[in-house]
Protein backbone atom coordinates (compact mmCIF):
# COMPACT_ATOMS: atom_id res chain seq x y z
CA UNK A 1 0.00 0.00 0.00
CA UNK A 2 1.19 3.40 -1.16
CA UNK A 3 0.60 6.16 1.64
CA UNK A 4 0.97 9.71 1.40
CA UNK A 5 -1.18 11.30 3.38
CA UNK A 6 0.16 14.91 2.23
CA UNK A 7 -1.64 14.28 -1.49
CA UNK A 8 -4.30 16.45 -2.23
CA UNK A 9 -5.24 14.52 -4.79
CA UNK A 10 -6.10 11.81 -2.29
CA UNK A 11 -8.62 14.20 -0.84
CA UNK A 12 -10.19 15.68 -3.81
CA UNK A 13 -10.81 12.17 -5.17
CA UNK A 14 -12.48 11.25 -2.06
CA UNK A 15 -9.98 7.94 -2.48
CA UNK A 16 -8.13 8.18 0.97
CA UNK A 17 -10.39 5.98 2.76
CA UNK A 18 -8.95 2.47 1.81
CA UNK A 19 -5.56 4.13 2.64
CA UNK A 20 -6.78 4.81 6.41
CA UNK A 21 -7.98 0.83 6.56
CA UNK A 22 -5.35 -0.38 5.86
CA UNK A 23 -3.00 1.77 8.23
CA UNK A 24 -5.57 0.69 11.13
CA UNK A 25 -5.27 -2.98 10.31
CA UNK A 26 -1.35 -2.75 9.46
CA UNK A 27 0.23 -0.13 10.54
CA UNK A 28 -1.45 2.08 12.87
CA UNK A 29 1.42 3.91 13.88
CA UNK A 30 2.74 4.62 10.87
CA UNK A 31 6.46 6.44 10.28
CA UNK A 32 5.37 8.74 7.07
CA UNK A 33 8.23 10.34 4.81
CA UNK A 34 8.47 14.04 3.85
CA UNK A 35 9.94 14.38 0.64
CA UNK A 36 10.78 17.92 1.70
CA UNK A 37 10.64 17.55 5.80
CA UNK A 38 11.32 15.14 8.17
CA UNK A 39 8.53 13.67 8.59
CA UNK A 40 5.91 12.58 11.06
CA UNK A 41 4.00 9.99 12.54
CA UNK A 42 0.60 9.36 11.96
CA UNK A 43 -1.39 7.67 14.18
CA UNK A 44 -4.98 6.46 12.92
CA UNK A 45 -6.69 4.15 15.24
CA UNK A 46 -9.21 5.85 18.13
CA UNK A 47 -8.04 4.24 21.42
CA UNK A 48 -4.42 5.52 20.41
CA UNK A 49 -5.52 9.22 19.29
CA UNK A 50 -7.23 9.37 22.80
CA UNK A 51 -4.32 8.53 24.79
CA UNK A 52 -2.52 11.65 22.98
CA UNK A 53 -4.90 14.05 23.35
CA UNK A 54 -5.53 13.13 26.78
CA UNK A 55 -1.58 14.04 27.35
CA UNK A 56 -0.61 17.53 26.87
CA UNK A 57 2.39 16.84 29.10
CA UNK A 58 4.58 14.46 26.94
CA UNK A 59 1.87 16.17 23.14
CA UNK A 60 1.71 19.57 22.67
CA UNK A 61 -0.35 21.77 20.76
CA UNK A 62 1.96 25.15 21.01
CA UNK A 63 4.12 24.54 17.92
CA UNK A 64 1.40 23.78 15.40
CA UNK A 65 -2.11 22.32 15.18
CA UNK A 66 -1.52 21.21 11.39
CA UNK A 67 0.70 19.37 8.80
CA UNK A 68 2.17 22.45 6.59
CA UNK A 69 1.74 25.24 9.26
CA UNK A 70 3.75 28.60 9.15
CA UNK A 71 6.10 27.94 11.42
CA UNK A 72 6.56 32.00 12.15
CA UNK A 73 2.64 32.81 12.10
CA UNK A 74 2.23 29.87 14.64
CA UNK A 75 5.26 31.21 16.70
CA UNK A 76 3.12 34.93 16.72
CA UNK A 77 -0.03 33.26 18.47
CA UNK A 78 1.33 30.29 20.21
CA UNK A 79 0.19 30.02 23.87
CA UNK A 80 -2.14 33.10 22.97
CA UNK A 81 -4.35 31.39 20.50
CA UNK A 82 -6.79 28.17 22.36
CA UNK A 83 -6.22 25.85 19.63
CA UNK A 84 -2.14 26.50 19.46
CA UNK A 85 -1.51 26.42 23.36
CA UNK A 86 -1.34 24.33 26.55
CA UNK A 87 -1.86 24.33 29.69
CA UNK A 88 -1.86 27.08 31.53
CA UNK A 89 -2.44 29.76 28.92
CA UNK A 90 -4.74 27.00 27.43
CA UNK A 91 -7.08 26.77 30.42
CA UNK A 92 -7.34 30.35 31.53
CA UNK A 93 -8.30 31.06 27.86
CA UNK A 94 -11.18 28.64 27.35
CA UNK A 95 -11.97 29.47 30.89
CA UNK A 96 -13.05 32.95 29.40
CA UNK A 97 -14.03 32.08 25.64
CA UNK A 98 -16.23 29.50 26.82
CA UNK A 99 -18.66 31.38 28.94
CA UNK A 100 -20.31 33.09 25.44
CA UNK A 101 -21.13 29.46 24.65
CA UNK A 102 -22.40 28.23 27.81
CA UNK A 103 -25.55 26.45 28.67
CA UNK A 104 -26.62 29.59 30.22
CA UNK A 105 -26.70 31.26 26.80
CA UNK A 106 -28.14 28.46 24.77
CA UNK A 107 -31.69 29.76 25.51
CA UNK A 108 -30.73 33.10 23.50
CA UNK A 109 -28.17 31.45 21.06
CA UNK A 110 -31.01 28.93 19.80
CA UNK A 111 -33.83 31.61 18.95
CA UNK A 112 -30.96 33.34 16.52
CA UNK A 113 -30.02 29.89 15.23
CA UNK A 114 -33.41 28.82 14.74
CA UNK A 115 -34.16 31.95 12.70
CA UNK A 116 -31.13 31.90 10.81
CA UNK A 117 -31.81 28.18 9.54
CA UNK A 118 -34.82 28.32 8.76
CA UNK A 119 -34.51 31.22 6.77
CA UNK A 120 -31.30 29.75 4.56
CA UNK A 121 -33.20 26.31 4.43
CA UNK A 122 -36.97 28.54 2.88
CA UNK A 123 -34.56 30.54 0.70
CA UNK A 124 -33.05 27.10 -0.76
CA UNK A 125 -36.67 25.36 -1.55
CA UNK A 126 -37.73 28.52 -3.15
CA UNK A 127 -34.71 28.15 -5.38
CA UNK A 128 -35.52 25.87 -8.32
CA UNK A 129 -31.46 24.37 -7.70
CA UNK A 130 -28.55 25.55 -6.22
CA UNK A 131 -25.21 24.56 -5.10
CA UNK A 132 -25.99 23.37 -1.23
CA UNK A 133 -22.79 24.93 0.01
CA UNK A 134 -24.08 28.34 -0.48
CA UNK A 135 -26.71 27.41 1.50
CA UNK A 136 -24.87 25.91 4.01
CA UNK A 137 -22.02 28.30 4.87
CA UNK A 138 -24.69 30.69 5.86
CA UNK A 139 -25.91 29.22 8.36
CA UNK A 140 -22.79 29.59 11.07
CA UNK A 141 -21.63 33.08 9.52
CA UNK A 142 -24.85 34.59 10.07
CA UNK A 143 -24.56 32.60 13.63
CA UNK A 144 -21.46 33.88 14.55
CA UNK A 145 -21.16 37.35 12.92
CA UNK A 146 -24.54 37.84 14.83
CA UNK A 147 -23.25 36.77 18.07
CA UNK A 148 -20.00 39.19 17.58
CA UNK A 149 -22.63 41.84 16.36
CA UNK A 150 -20.26 42.22 13.32
CA UNK A 151 -21.82 44.96 11.05
CA UNK A 152 -24.69 42.93 8.88
CA UNK A 153 -22.56 44.50 5.77
CA UNK A 154 -19.37 42.46 6.24
CA UNK A 155 -21.05 39.25 7.07
CA UNK A 156 -20.52 37.90 3.50
CA UNK A 157 -16.80 38.80 3.04
CA UNK A 158 -16.25 37.28 6.43
CA UNK A 159 -17.46 34.34 5.71
CA UNK A 160 -15.06 34.23 2.34
CA UNK A 161 -11.96 35.42 4.16
CA UNK A 162 -12.38 32.91 7.23
CA UNK A 163 -12.33 30.14 4.46
CA UNK A 164 -9.53 31.65 2.53
CA UNK A 165 -7.33 31.87 5.97
CA UNK A 166 -7.92 27.97 6.88
CA UNK A 167 -8.30 26.71 3.11
CA UNK A 168 -6.36 29.04 0.64
CA UNK A 169 -4.71 27.35 -2.19
CA UNK A 170 -1.02 27.96 -0.25
CA UNK A 171 0.59 29.53 2.46
CA UNK A 172 0.72 32.85 0.88
CA UNK A 173 -3.02 33.45 0.75
CA UNK A 174 -3.36 31.84 4.17
CA UNK A 175 -1.00 33.92 5.47
CA UNK A 176 -2.50 36.84 3.81
CA UNK A 177 -6.43 36.49 4.43
CA UNK A 178 -5.31 35.71 8.75
CA UNK A 179 -3.49 39.20 8.48
CA UNK A 180 -7.40 40.51 6.95
CA UNK A 181 -9.01 39.27 9.47
CA UNK A 182 -6.42 40.60 12.28
CA UNK A 183 -6.29 44.06 10.93
CA UNK A 184 -10.51 43.87 11.08
CA UNK A 185 -10.52 42.75 14.48
CA UNK A 186 -8.06 45.38 16.06
CA UNK A 187 -11.08 47.97 14.69
CA UNK A 188 -13.81 45.96 15.90
CA UNK A 189 -11.70 45.64 19.54
CA UNK A 190 -11.30 49.19 19.59
CA UNK A 191 -14.71 50.50 19.19
CA UNK A 192 -15.48 47.46 22.20
CA UNK A 193 -13.69 48.40 24.80
CA UNK A 194 -14.88 52.64 24.21
CA UNK A 195 -17.94 51.45 23.80
CA UNK A 196 -18.92 47.61 25.23
CA UNK A 197 -22.17 46.14 24.85
CA UNK A 198 -23.57 42.27 25.38
CA UNK A 199 -21.95 40.71 21.94
CA UNK A 200 -19.29 38.24 22.38
CA UNK A 201 -16.66 40.59 21.78
CA UNK A 202 -17.76 42.78 24.51
CA UNK A 203 -17.70 40.33 26.58
CA UNK A 204 -14.27 38.54 26.63
CA UNK A 205 -13.16 42.45 26.03
CA UNK A 206 -13.90 42.83 29.87
CA UNK A 207 -13.30 39.70 31.12
CA UNK A 208 -10.55 38.97 32.97
CA UNK A 209 -8.03 35.63 33.05
CA UNK A 210 -5.60 34.17 35.27
CA UNK A 211 -2.27 35.87 35.23
CA UNK A 212 1.55 34.38 36.29
CA UNK A 213 1.15 34.31 39.71
CA UNK A 214 -1.04 32.30 41.97
CA UNK A 215 -4.54 34.26 42.65
CA UNK A 216 -4.10 37.04 40.13
CA UNK A 217 -6.16 38.01 37.46
CA UNK A 218 -5.47 40.08 34.16
CA UNK A 219 -7.55 41.56 31.25
CA UNK A 220 -7.29 39.77 28.35
CA UNK A 221 -4.19 41.27 26.13
CA UNK A 222 -5.66 42.96 22.43
CA UNK A 223 -3.67 39.91 20.42
CA UNK A 224 -5.41 36.95 23.00
CA UNK A 225 -8.71 38.74 21.78
CA UNK A 226 -8.06 38.78 18.20
CA UNK A 227 -6.33 35.72 17.54
CA UNK A 228 -9.12 34.08 18.99
CA UNK A 229 -12.12 35.97 17.57
CA UNK A 230 -9.98 34.12 14.29
CA UNK A 231 -10.23 30.80 15.52
CA UNK A 232 -13.86 30.95 16.85
CA UNK A 233 -15.01 32.53 13.37
CA UNK A 234 -13.32 29.38 11.85
CA UNK A 235 -14.24 26.98 14.29
CA UNK A 236 -18.16 27.87 13.86
CA UNK A 237 -18.05 28.31 10.03
CA UNK A 238 -16.43 24.93 9.04
CA UNK A 239 -17.72 22.28 11.43
CA UNK A 240 -21.20 22.91 10.64
CA UNK A 241 -20.79 24.19 6.25
CA UNK A 242 -19.02 21.00 5.78
CA UNK A 243 -21.22 18.22 8.37
CA UNK A 244 -24.96 20.04 6.88
CA UNK A 245 -23.56 19.86 3.49
CA UNK A 246 -22.37 16.04 4.23
CA UNK A 247 -25.59 15.67 5.57
CA UNK A 248 -27.74 15.99 2.57
CA UNK A 249 -25.81 14.25 0.30
CA UNK A 250 -25.40 11.46 2.97
CA UNK A 251 -29.37 11.55 3.00
CA UNK A 252 -29.48 11.22 -0.80
CA UNK A 253 -27.54 8.34 -0.81
CA UNK A 254 -29.64 6.23 1.78
CA UNK A 255 -33.20 7.38 1.16
CA UNK A 256 -33.87 4.66 3.70
CA UNK A 257 -31.91 7.05 6.62
CA UNK A 258 -34.14 9.85 5.20
CA UNK A 259 -37.27 7.96 5.70
CA UNK A 260 -35.79 7.02 9.29
CA UNK A 261 -35.31 10.91 9.81
CA UNK A 262 -38.43 12.15 8.89
CA UNK A 263 -40.78 9.15 10.54
CA UNK A 264 -38.44 9.48 13.76
CA UNK A 265 -38.68 12.94 14.32
CA UNK A 266 -37.41 14.78 17.66
CA UNK A 267 -36.23 11.45 19.13
CA UNK A 268 -33.86 10.50 16.21
CA UNK A 269 -32.71 14.51 16.05
CA UNK A 270 -29.99 13.86 18.70
CA UNK A 271 -28.50 10.49 17.55
CA UNK A 272 -28.38 12.00 13.63
CA UNK A 273 -26.41 14.72 14.67
CA UNK A 274 -23.68 12.86 15.81
CA UNK A 275 -23.77 10.30 13.23
CA UNK A 276 -23.59 13.23 10.81
CA UNK A 277 -20.46 14.60 13.21
CA UNK A 278 -18.84 10.90 12.63
CA UNK A 279 -19.58 10.47 9.21
CA UNK A 280 -18.20 13.72 7.82
CA UNK A 281 -15.64 14.86 10.26
CA UNK A 282 -14.68 18.07 9.08
CA UNK A 283 -11.29 17.87 10.89
CA UNK A 284 -9.49 15.65 9.23
CA UNK A 285 -6.50 15.52 11.57
CA UNK A 286 -4.66 17.57 14.37
CA UNK A 287 -0.71 17.79 15.08
CA UNK A 288 0.71 17.35 18.26
CA UNK A 289 4.75 17.54 18.88
CA UNK A 290 6.69 15.67 21.63
CA UNK A 291 8.03 17.02 24.32
CA UNK A 292 9.66 14.01 26.25
CA UNK A 293 10.54 11.31 24.65
CA UNK A 294 8.30 8.20 24.97
CA UNK A 295 7.51 4.61 23.92
CA UNK A 296 3.93 4.90 22.13
CA UNK A 297 2.88 1.41 20.04
CA UNK A 298 5.95 -0.26 20.27
CA UNK A 299 7.68 2.49 18.99
CA UNK A 300 9.96 5.02 20.11
CA UNK A 301 8.72 8.95 19.68
CA UNK A 302 11.67 11.35 20.38
CA UNK A 303 11.42 15.30 21.65
CA UNK A 304 10.52 17.06 18.67
CA UNK A 305 8.90 14.32 16.57
CA UNK A 306 5.68 15.77 15.03
CA UNK A 307 2.44 13.35 15.70
CA UNK A 308 -0.53 13.41 13.48
CA UNK A 309 -4.07 12.71 14.65
CA UNK A 310 -6.46 11.40 12.08
CA UNK A 311 -9.51 12.34 13.49
CA UNK A 312 -11.81 10.54 10.19
CA UNK A 313 -9.54 7.49 10.39
CA UNK A 314 -10.74 6.78 13.75
CA UNK A 315 -14.61 7.65 13.27
CA UNK A 316 -14.49 4.60 10.94
CA UNK A 317 -12.70 2.26 13.52
CA UNK A 318 -13.97 -1.20 13.29
CA UNK A 319 -12.80 -1.69 16.84
CA UNK A 320 -15.39 1.19 18.20
CA UNK A 321 -18.06 0.78 15.40
CA UNK A 322 -20.21 -1.77 14.56
CA UNK A 323 -20.52 -1.32 10.40
CA UNK A 324 -18.76 1.77 10.51
CA UNK A 325 -19.15 2.33 6.89
CA UNK A 326 -23.05 2.73 7.19
CA UNK A 327 -24.79 5.71 7.77
CA UNK A 328 -27.22 4.96 10.01
CA UNK A 329 -29.05 8.36 11.64
CA UNK A 330 -29.93 6.25 14.84
CA UNK A 331 -26.76 4.73 15.78
CA UNK A 332 -25.91 4.59 18.88
CA UNK A 333 -23.98 4.48 21.17
CA UNK A 334 -21.37 6.84 18.95
CA UNK A 335 -18.18 7.45 20.74
CA UNK A 336 -17.10 9.98 17.70
CA UNK A 337 -14.23 12.37 18.19
CA UNK A 338 -14.97 15.10 15.30
CA UNK A 339 -14.71 17.78 18.24
CA UNK A 340 -11.59 16.00 19.27
CA UNK A 341 -11.22 15.21 23.24
CA UNK A 342 -9.85 16.11 26.43
CA UNK A 343 -8.71 19.49 26.78
CA UNK A 344 -8.81 20.60 23.57
CA UNK A 345 -12.50 19.84 22.84
CA UNK A 346 -14.04 21.97 20.42
CA UNK A 347 -15.26 25.07 22.08
CA UNK A 348 -18.17 25.25 19.52
CA UNK A 349 -19.08 22.01 20.02
CA UNK A 350 -22.23 22.68 21.52
CA UNK A 351 -22.99 25.43 19.01
CA UNK A 352 -22.52 23.73 16.37
CA UNK A 353 -24.66 20.58 17.49
CA UNK A 354 -27.52 22.88 17.98
CA UNK A 355 -26.94 24.41 14.37
CA UNK A 356 -27.37 20.66 13.13
CA UNK A 357 -30.56 20.04 15.11
CA UNK A 358 -32.30 22.92 13.88
CA UNK A 359 -30.63 21.86 10.55
CA UNK A 360 -32.19 19.06 10.71
CA UNK A 361 -35.85 20.07 12.26
CA UNK A 362 -36.36 22.53 9.11
CA UNK A 363 -35.38 19.60 6.79
CA UNK A 364 -38.03 17.54 7.92
CA UNK A 365 -40.15 20.90 8.26
CA UNK A 366 -39.59 22.17 5.18
CA UNK A 367 -38.16 19.64 2.63
CA UNK A 368 -40.46 16.25 1.40
CA UNK A 369 -37.65 15.45 -0.98
CA UNK A 370 -33.81 16.23 -1.84
CA UNK A 371 -32.84 15.58 -5.41
CA UNK A 372 -29.06 15.34 -6.31
CA UNK A 373 -28.52 17.58 -9.99
CA UNK A 374 -24.95 17.12 -10.61
CA UNK A 375 -21.80 15.45 -9.22
CA UNK A 376 -20.62 16.66 -5.69
CA UNK A 377 -17.11 17.76 -5.55
CA UNK A 378 -14.47 17.67 -2.69
CA UNK A 379 -12.12 20.25 -1.82
CA UNK A 380 -8.30 19.51 -1.66
CA UNK A 381 -7.70 19.60 1.74
CA UNK A 382 -6.11 16.87 4.58
CA UNK A 383 -6.81 19.80 7.49
CA UNK A 384 -10.73 20.65 6.77
CA UNK A 385 -12.06 18.42 4.15
CA UNK A 386 -15.94 18.50 2.49
CA UNK A 387 -18.24 19.14 -0.14
CA UNK A 388 -16.78 22.21 -1.91
CA UNK A 389 -20.02 21.86 -4.56
CA UNK A 390 -23.02 19.88 -4.39
CA UNK A 391 -25.78 20.72 -6.83
CA UNK A 392 -28.86 19.81 -5.85
CA UNK A 393 -33.16 20.59 -5.76
CA UNK A 394 -35.09 20.81 -2.58
CA UNK A 395 -38.48 19.99 -3.25
CA UNK A 396 -40.99 21.36 -0.71
CA UNK A 397 -43.12 19.53 1.51
CA UNK A 398 -46.61 19.07 0.96
CA UNK A 399 -48.70 19.75 4.27
CA UNK A 400 -51.84 18.11 4.72
CA UNK A 401 -54.40 20.64 5.28
CA UNK A 402 -55.48 18.74 8.20
CA UNK A 403 -52.61 19.67 9.87
CA UNK A 404 -54.02 22.58 12.51
CA UNK A 405 -50.38 24.48 13.11
CA UNK A 406 -51.43 25.41 9.23
CA UNK A 407 -55.01 26.09 9.06
CA UNK A 408 -56.17 29.95 9.01
CA UNK A 409 -57.02 31.34 12.48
Amino acid sequence: MVVNLKDASLFAGNAFWPVLAWLREHDPVHRHPEPDGPGFWALTRHEDILKVYADHETFSSRYGMRLDSNAAAVTAVSQRMLIVSDPPDHTQLKRVLSKSFGPTEMPRIEHLVRQSVRDVIRDAVEREELDFLDAAKRIPNYVVCALMDLPRDDWEWIGEITTQAFEGADEETRSAAHGDIFLYFIEILAGRRKRPGDDFISRVAHDKRGGDLPGEERPLSDEEIIFNCNGVLAGANETTRYSASGAILALVEHPDQWDRLVDGGDQVTSTAVEEILRWTTPGVHALRTVMRATRFGGVRFDVGDRVTLWNISANRDEAIFDQPDRFLVDRSPNRHITFGSGRHLCLGARLARLELAVFLDELREQVGRIELVGDPVYNASNFTWGLRRLPVRLHARKHSVADPSLSSA
